[in-house]
């Protein structure tokens, strides 16, 4: 059984995905997503609602169950800090009901807070998720008037979905989460069976560990320099267009690329 993914190593997500029949049936899956679903309608009924969709597993996933229970339209939550090769897969797979909210962070904002590169514990983490996916997701249930907004938050991430799944913050959003008690196992058994197309950032370094998310909020580096190393990897363009405007950018290209 995997643990929370930041608990795990990245190859014991793949090693699980690669063996996952073995773990997880055909049958199994299918009762799971027709429960979601009909609960879904149920919690959903007479109510407009509309789902967050991030490109990632979770939220493939949450897709499926979603547009089969008659909820279909979504949003998706960027900045100007994107890894262009993610932006790519999201334009040529995204739901054809999707609407984007851009949050506006970009190299100038990011020179200027520092201390959000590459967070290193988990507030910095969290704040990276209020500012840009919170933040966008406020925008779009304000302006289609939202009565409940779906998320693919689990607790097996440790994350918290409230009572029965559903929970209202101090700023009247509703958000309500339907794969609450999915396992890692179940989600890898419905991207298997399902066939349900992975974005590129589950091939890069610690892909499974860090998940989605623009370049400078990726977590578990251990350090600045391993940061911008690893994104060197993935797209060296996106480090040499942060030089312009990093230091930490331009020591690391300096001293260990050219």
């Amino acid at each position: 059984m995997l643990k929370k993914k930041q608990s795990e190593e990245n190859e014991d997500w793949i090693k699980t995905l690669q063996n996952i029949e073995g773990i997880v049936s055909k049958q199994e899956i299918d009762r799971l997503i027709d429960r979601t679903i009909e609960e879904i309608k149920t919690k959903t009924k007479g109510k407009t609602a509309a789902f967050a969709w991030s490109g990632g597993k979770d939220s493939l996933v949450l897709q499926l169950v979603a547009e089969n229970a008659g909820v279909s339209e979504c949003v998706f939550v960027r900045n100007n800090l994107e890894y262009p090769a993610f932006l790519n897969w999201v334009e040529n797979h995204k739901p054809y009901q999707l609407e984007i909210v851009n949050t506006g962070q970009d190299l100038k904002w990011l020179s200027q807070n520092l201390h959000m590169l590459f967070p290193q514990d988990a507030n910095i983490a969290a704040k990276w998720f209020r500012i840009v996916q919170h933040r966008g997701q406020e925008i779009y249930y304000q302006k289609h008037r939202l009565d409940m907004i779906l998320l693919g938050r689990r607790k097996a991430d440790g994350n918290y979905t409230g009572a029965d799944g559903v929970y209202t913050n101090r700023k009247g959003i509703t958000r309500y989460s339907p794969l609450k008690d999915w396992r890692h196992e179940d989600i890898l058994a419905a991207i298997h069976y399902y066939h349900i197309p992975l974005p590129p950032i589950y091939g890069w370094p610690n892909g499974f560990k860090v998940g989605t998310g623009c370049w400078p909020a990726r977590q578990y580096t251990g350090s600045i320099r391993n940061g911008w190393r690893e994104v060197y990897v993935i797209d060296p363009t996106i480090v040499h267009e942060a030089a312009e405007w990093i230091l930490s950018a331009r020591e690391f290209l300096q001293e260990e690329i050219l």
